[in-house]
């Protein structure tokens, strides 16, 4: 389903300053490299991270703060604009004003989740836009469940990572659930992400995840298994 940018003067304004400032930081050489680097998934505009984040500031200086269209239209426009520089820009938005999105836009964060879809949007669209609308709202985990199952991996590794940042508040049951349900996954970013999230929970209660990991030994992958245990 494909989403359109709902009507919004901030959006209007955001873009516009948006696309000339970044377009003055444009290095074509950087710009190869870092599309190499993530194997041609985006065109990039070549501006360094911390340029970049400097820039952005520049962008929304003495800009009002949004609600939610504001954020839906800035997130989806920044989607539409082919560099990925525009998606990070949106992704850093977002986690910024998280605590201003309601349930109702978790369909917008699955939208961006899967277009243009790789580990370096989809990871802080888990842990910081899915993980935050559902710890506010748990009756969206229900969701969260129905996204475990689904076909695209990117889907399917944000149900994963959505509890990244919850601790204690995490919920074990869930957790170990979905690593059981993907844990046959071939692909390397699924069963990664397996590893990752019980490493991070670990942090919290080291004895859980390593009775865990050890009852599940024999359908975990080594890859999901050592990411596990890593710090343990």
């Amino acid at each position: 389903m494909t989403l359109a940018p709902p009507p919004s003067d901030l959006a209007d304004t955001v873009l516009a300053r948006l696309v000339v400032g970044y377009a003055t930081a444009a290095d074509p050489v950087r710009a190869e490299q870092s599309g190499a680097y993530l194997k041609g998934v985006a065109p990039f505009l070549g501006i360094p991270a911390p340029q970049r984040r400097a820039l952005s500031r520049q962008v929304l200086d003495a800009l009002p703060r949004p609600d939610e269209r504001d954020c839906v239209a800035i997130a989806l426009r920044c989607w539409e604009l082919p560099e990925r520089e525009y998606q990070y820009f949106a992704v850093d938005y977002l986690r910024r004003h998280v605590g201003r999105l309601s349930s109702g836009f978790l369909p917008v964060v699955r939208h961006l989740v899967s277009t243009v879809s790789w580990w370096d949007t989809v990871d802080a669209l888990a842990a910081h836009l899915a993980g935050g609308l559902v710890g506010a709202d748990r009756a969206l985990a229900a969701e969260m469940d129905t996204w475990i199952a689904d076909e695209n991996m990117w889907i399917a590794r944000t149900a994963l990572l959505h509890q990244l940042t919850y601790k204690d508040a995490t919920d074990t049951e869930r957790l170990f659930g979905y690593c059981l349900r993907q844990s046959g996954h071939p692909d390397f970013f699924i069963r990664k992400a397996i590893g990752w999230c019980l490493r991070e929970y670990a942090k919290t209660d080291p004895a859980a995840v390593r009775d865990f990991v050890e009852g599940a030994r024999d359908r975990l992958s080594p890859l999901s298994v050592r990411e596990a245990l890593k710090n343990l």
